[in-house]
């Protein structure tokens, strides 16, 4: 099947794209879509490691089995802001 992934502006950068589809098995991971992912583009190997995977507006893990349709969200973790004054 063919999965969408959305991808934060700094994947997106790497892509060349800020989406990009996809092909994987049936039974899918979200660890299969993010290692599909890593072997079409390898430059994205030092920042993926840290990307978030959200399936649905929640938090997913390697081990969510995606479903046909279904877009997957790689997004950085932010951190920041200083302590109010």
């Amino acid at each position: 099947m063919q999965v969408s992934i959305r991808l934060s502006a700094a994947l997106a950068q790497i892509t060349g794209a800020p989406r990009v589809q996809v092909d994987v098995a049936e039974d899918a991971t979200v660890a299969a879509a993010t290692a599909a992912l890593l072997a079409r583009y390898p430059g994205l190997a030092a920042r993926l490691q840290h990307a978030v995977p959200i399936l649905a507006g929640a938090h997913a893990t390697a081990a969510d089995r995606l479903t046909p349709g279904q877009e997957l969200a790689l997004l950085m973790p932010v951190a920041g802001g200083g302590a109010a004054d």
